[in-house]
């Protein structure tokens, strides 16, 4: 087994350990856990077999059969399963750690209880903000954390190049160093997906410097076009994909020898429209994979993680036992570690799920590395936090406080009104539209539409303290009033994003951000009605996430007291400077028209 695999600080080694193994399984020695009397789902034969016995040892699976019983000796523990389900612990394909808010050990936390045993986490958003180091500080916290935290280098920062500016980028040299750190799985989504269709060489070394590791590289391929565009960007060697949206999007990657990776995370419900190509079509469901990319910790606190997500695959049509594939032994498999996890069979890390209904999916009883670590929702071990240096908590330099006037559109010279082009917010997707709106111009400046839902959106600069704000418009939220909400959370170059109402408040909201060091906070009327601290690189606290949900949830209610109905509206806000999705985001150069990679004006035409 490759030493790479062996991420986790406290877990031998297969080899290590497996003459003791093979003793366990032979009877010659006694395990460590016995798990007797339960209902064992195969994830390889995808069957469900009754009274069933696991015997573990050196956080191994020794055994699994009908009778575990010459397993056991005096110090044996022994966990009466009484019928239920013995799954295996549950695998996040791809998502980010800092979208919840959190540090890798408050998200490991957060998620434990919900069955999640092993993740494969792409730190992207903290390499805009502090680079590689900051990549170093994620992944070492992940690897003292009691479950499988799997480290992807980030690929794309800046995501796009030319049209923004990051606070740190990432080189293939960055890349080819971080190959050889104990946690690091492969490479991370590239973006960049214009770059590898024209075959940038940056982008192209990155993945070689990933393949010549065996390492696996990941996808993220915006884009609906499916024709000669698609086909080179697999060329390029990503092999997943979680940016489908639609079962022809499923189809195409599968048919190409990618991952189609499905996700419902708290904003992105992209499992029903893409899960009939298995439901209906009969598509060989080995290739596809389940994921959140993206949950905040109100979803991880009071929805759940990855049973969420399978949950919710089952109620779309799937079979239960599909299902768990997707979110266990496929997941496994295509990061190289189908005999290290993803399933309960002998050699693999004992992680293991009690349940008593695979609909519903209860999770009761949760072992990790053959320890237990949490039952019926409360997390039962430590989470150690890694010591965040102080200029990891300094990140938020706006140059000056901002005032009204920054957040002026200027009108051109003698209009009256003028054709604007909108970024259109679509609910629970991450694309956005290319809206137009005929605003009016008053004073020389041009105004909003709050009445027909157009008002304001800006991104204040905060890497190098240039003191500069690039302003636009924005339609979806259904604002009303006199508010703004900001954020430091601005995928992916997260500088401060601003969408308001009136600038007063706008300019309100993004100096409290600068006070505070970072977060998210909503002011209507001149007064800040939520705030929630995001000290950590802007992004994420260390604080645990039932409390980092409370400020959330105070969040969500004022945004909704602003007039915005839409579901997880601060996702949509948080990524409307993702200028690698199409089809209209802004970064701090100003407007992107994506479905072209190009600069793009605000004002279209004037009268």
């Amino acid at each position: 087994m490759p030493t790479w695999v062996m991420e986790h600080t406290t877990l031998k080694s297969w080899a290590d350990c497996a003459p003791h193994l093979v003793a366990v399984a032979a009877g010659r020695a006694a395990a460590d856990l016995v798990i007797q009397n339960g209902q064992w789902v195969n994830v390889h034969t995808r069957e469900v077999l009754p009274n069933h016995d696991i015997a573990i040892a050196n956080g191994r699976i020794a055994f699994v059969g009908a009778d575990a019983s010459h397993c056991i000796g005096d110090t044996t523990e022994i966990i009466d399963a009484e019928g239920r389900f013995m799954i295996p612990g549950l695998c996040d394909g791809h998502m980010h750690v800092e979208s919840g808010m959190l540090t890798p050990a408050e998200f490991a936390r957060a998620v434990i209880p919900h069955g999640t045993t092993s993740m494969f986490t792409d730190p992207h958003e903290i390499a805009n903000v502090l680079g590689l180091e900051g990549v170093r500080m994620m992944h070492d916290e992940a690897l003292l954390q009691p479950i499988n935290m799997f480290t992807q280098m980030p690929s794309c920062a800046p995501s796009a190049p030319g049209l923004e500016t990051t606070g740190f980028e990432i080189s293939p040299e960055d890349v080819a160093e971080a190959m050889s750190w104990p946690g690091i799985i492969g490479l991370g989504e590239m973006m960049n997906f214009p770059g590898v269709i024209n075959a940038d060489p940056k982008m192209l070394a990155e993945i070689a410097a990933t393949q010549n590791a065996g390492k696996t590289v990941g996808g993220h391929y915006a884009s609906p076009d499916l024709g000669p565009a698609f086909h080179a960007y697999v060329a390029g060697g990503p092999a997943d994909d979680h940016e489908g949206t639609c079962e022809a999007d499923a189809i195409a990657r599968v048919r190409q020898g990618m991952r189609s990776m499905m996700r419902l995370g708290s904003a992105w419900y992209d499992v029903e429209s893409q899960i009939t190509a298995i439901t209906e079509k009969g598509l060989d469901p080995r290739n596809f994979i389940l994921c959140t990319d993206d949950c905040h910790s109100g979803t991880l606190v009071n929805d759940g993680h990855m049973n969420r997500v399978v949950r919710h695959a089952i109620e779309c049509g799937c079979d239960p036992l599909i299902a768990l594939q997707m979110a266990t032994i496929n997941t496994a498999t295509h990061f190289g570690l189908e005999r290290e996890l993803g399933s309960i069979t002998p050699g693999r890390r004992a992680d293991v799920i009690l349940t008593s209904d695979l609909r519903a999916l209860p999770i009761e009883h949760v072992i990790a590395c053959g320890q237990t670590i949490a039952k019926v929702g409360e997390c039962l071990v430590d989470c150690p936090h890694y010591g965040w240096p102080d200029h990891a908590r300094q990140t938020v330099h706006i140059g000056r406080q901002r005032v009204a006037d920054d957040f002026i559109v200027a009108a051109p010279s003698g209009a009256n009104r003028v054709t604007a082009n909108v970024i259109g917010v679509v609910e629970n997707q991450a694309p956005t539209k290319a809206l137009t709106a005929e605003l009016p111009v008053k004073d020389g400046r041009v105004q909003m539409d709050v009445q027909n839902d157009v008002c304001q959106i800006a991104l204040v600069e905060r890497h190098r303290a240039l003191g500069t704000t690039t302003n636009g418009f924005v339609s979806g939220f259904g604002y009303t009033g006199k508010m703004a909400m900001a954020s430091t959370v601005a995928h992916d170059s997260h500088h401060m994003i601003v969408v308001g109402t009136d600038r007063e408040n706008m300019a309100l909201a993004a100096n409290r951000l600068g006070e505070v060091g970072g977060g998210v906070t909503v002011f209507k009327d001149g007064n800040e009605c939520a705030l929630v601290e995001l000290p950590i690189a802007g992004l994420m606290s260390d604080q645990p996430a039932t409390e980092v949900a409370t400020k959330a949830q105070k969040m969500v209610e004022a945004m909704e007291a602003c007039g915005c109905t839409l579901n997880n509206a601060y996702m949509q806000h948080s990524l409307l400077a993702l200028v690698v999705i199409p089809e209209l985001r802004i970064s701090d150069l100003g407007l992107v028209d994506v479905t072209k990679f190009e600069m793009t004006d605000v004002i279209q035409a004037h009268t």
